[in-house]
């Protein structure tokens, strides 16, 4: 986005903000133990912005959705503000800027599969079952990714291949993403 400090502290605060609001959206998915503290900490921080999206949004499946649209909307306010130190127009960067923001919110997904991804499967060789509430929620985050990933690819005697395949689709899909993001700016 922007290369002067305030654009980059902005920046650092807003992707910080929608990594938080992504990460609940994704705890939700994986039916995260809601009682561990560390969801507590992440719905406490994202209560009141998500409360009057929660109200209006449908909720398919019984899926709330609405952490989705409040970091799309951080995304692009976050352009806006970016456009505006540079003291450019965000009408006339409108539409890269929605497909920017929701590439953003894209990304964050899959930088928080991908780091949870490494953890789990540091936390399978160091520290198995352990209780602590950090570990408890990388695994109960990652576990329907790799139950996913095993139907394509079995364990082989006790060898789980699962992160292979899911670093695979993340490499992929973060170039498809990057390849997007390159011909849009």
């Amino acid at each position: 986005m922007g290369q002067d400090p305030l654009s980059s502290i902005i920046q650092l605060f807003g992707q910080l903000y929608v990594f938080i609001v992504v990460l609940r959206f994704l705890l939700q998915i994986a039916k995260a133990d809601y009682y561990n503290p560390i969801c507590q900490a992440v719905v406490k921080i994202t209560a009141v912005p998500l409360a009057p999206l929660q109200r209006v949004m449908p909720r398919p499946a019984n899926i709330d959705l609405s952490p989705l649209l409040l970091a799309f909307l951080i995304n692009v306010a976050l352009w806006a503000i970016i456009l505006l130190l540079k003291g450019q127009s965000m009408g006339a960067n409108l539409s890269p800027v929605m497909v920017l923001s929701g590439i953003g919110v894209l990304n964050t997904i899959l930088d928080i599969y991908f780091y949870a991804v490494i953890g789990a499967v540091i936390i399978s060789w160091v520290a198995p079952g352990s209780y602590h509430p950090g570990p408890q929620l990388i695994v109960q985050l990652t576990e329907p990714l790799f139950a996913l990933a095993r139907r394509v690819i079995p364990s082989l005697g006790g060898l789980d291949l699962s992160p292979i395949l899911i670093f695979f689709v993340i490499q992929i899909a973060r170039s498809q993403l990057g390849s997007l993001t390159h011909f849009l700016l």
